[in-house]
């Protein structure tokens, strides 16, 4: 959304809890924001997640035109209530505009947000470009998902995996539904479409298999994603890239082929990608930095046991990615998941529990198996230099304290600003 590493404005440790007076800075410029200085239309749908507790943090206020989507996360995907265990606020979170919307209990949420993509499709003046950001709430936990859709699963015995497959098969329907809407409306031969996930699988809850982690970690597992483009712009079409690129580069790629400009905009991170996409060439992004999160901090090892120290605290949790290379630091813990996630499917690392740093070659080894920081002391000391230039730009992290005011129970039981 805004062409920046997390570092860079305070948000670089967790996700943004409902509970928390904060978002993404409102000094951000965001990528709709940029869009519509170029006579773009700008639509929201789906999971908005980058802060509500003022209404100056809402999708409307942050350069979306019209917005009919949910605020938070994990909610249920029928009553889109949330939470759906016993833990925190409970309330109502789902918003047409800036108004709660009462009378969709019982509508699951991806038939929803794809009918109400559509919706926008078919009432967009067509004199306008227009941009539509789809943030789908599958197929994020809860696992939930209508009977139909269980039927062509049944040969798969764990319940866990057989609903998963089904909800992706009920978004692959919506999506069907969403570009169906574009071609009848005349929108589709000028159309980019980009489908891209968010992050791997947590654990128990789907596969990253063979690769190493799951969500919330810094492993291939985690932060590797999968994602196609589909346009008649492409330039060379049915061609699968090994491109090195980041989120943020959507920002710049698609302000490129918007015939949009960056100006105006804090000093960005992305790159434009759109020749690595559409003709093959060589991606110009050359490294990438996963995260540097100080809160993450490897209290079990002793910090005069490390000697990068000199160069940045190793036992800080950060990764970084240099062409094949990656490195690794702080406390990382976690192996590696079966084909079939079960309660006793995972592989443990060997790793001794005050280990601090690994060195990998993704190309050769993107299962992460061979830690080889030994064998190559002088890449490692460059990665940790790098990282070393990254921190020095960070901004701090921003986690101001709960406040119980944002209690759905004080609002009407909805989710909403309460600052």
């Amino acid at each position: 959304m805004t062409g920046r590493y997390q570092i860079h404005y305070g948000l670089q440790h967790g996700v943004i809890r409902n509970d928390r007076p904060h978002g993404l800075p409102l000094d951000e410029v965001t990528l709709p924001q940029q869009l519509k200085k170029n006579g773009y239309s700008t639509y929201m749908v789906g999971k908005w997640h980058l802060g509500f507790c003022k209404k100056e943090y809402m999708p409307l206020h942050r350069g979306f035109d019209k917005f009919y989507g949910f605020l938070t996360g994990s909610e249920d995907y029928w009553t889109h209530r949330r939470p759906t265990n016993k833990k925190g606020y409970r309330g109502l979170d789902l918003r047409d505009q800036d108004t709660p919307v009462l009378d969709q209990n019982g509508t699951y949420s991806t038939h929803l947000f794809a009918q109400k993509a559509a919706e926008m499709i078919k009432k967009h003046e067509q004199t306008k470009p227009m941009f539509l950001y789809l943030s789908f709430q599958a197929v994020h936990g809860p696992l939930q998902v209508p009977e139909e859709y269980l039927k062509n699963y049944m040969d798969v015995r764990d319940p866990i995996m057989r609903t998963y497959a089904a909800q992706v098969t009920a978004m692959d329907e919506a999506v069907g539904n969403v570009t169906d809407a574009l071609k009848s409306g005349g929108l589709w031969d000028n159309t980019v479409l980009i489908f891209s996930t968010d992050n791997g699988a947590r654990e128990l809850a789907g596969s990253n298999w063979p690769l190493r982690g799951w969500k919330n970690t810094l492993w291939e597992g985690g932060v590797r994603a999968v994602g196609f483009v589909n346009s008649n712009l492409l330039e060379e079409k049915g061609r699968i890239s090994d491109a090195l690129i980041h989120i943020s580069d959507w920002f710049p790629t698609l302000l490129r082929i918007s015939n949009g400009s960056t100006s105006g905009t804090k000093p960005l991170d992305g790159f434009d990608v759109w020749d690595a996409i559409s003709i093959g060439k060589t991606s110009p992004r050359k490294e990438l930095l996963h995260n540097i999160d100080p809160f993450y901090d490897a209290q079990m090892i002793s910090y005069s046991a490390m000697p990068h120290d000199n160069i940045i605290n190793t036992s800080v949790y950060a990764a970084i990615r240099s062409a094949d290379w990656k490195l690794l630091t702080g406390y990382q813990g976690a192996g590696w998941m079966r084909r079939r996630p079960t309660y006793d499917g995972f592989e443990e690392s060997a790793d001794p529990p005050d280990k601090h740093l690994w060195l990998f070659n993704i190309r050769s080894d993107p299962q992460e198996r061979t830690d080889l920081s030994k064998i190559h002391p002088d890449i490692v000391q460059d990665l940790l230099e790098k990282l070393a230039r990254y921190n020095k730009t960070a901004v701090p992290i921003f986690w101001p304290d709960p406040d119980r005011r944002v209690n759905p129970q004080l609002h009407g039981d909805v989710f909403g600003p309460w600052l």
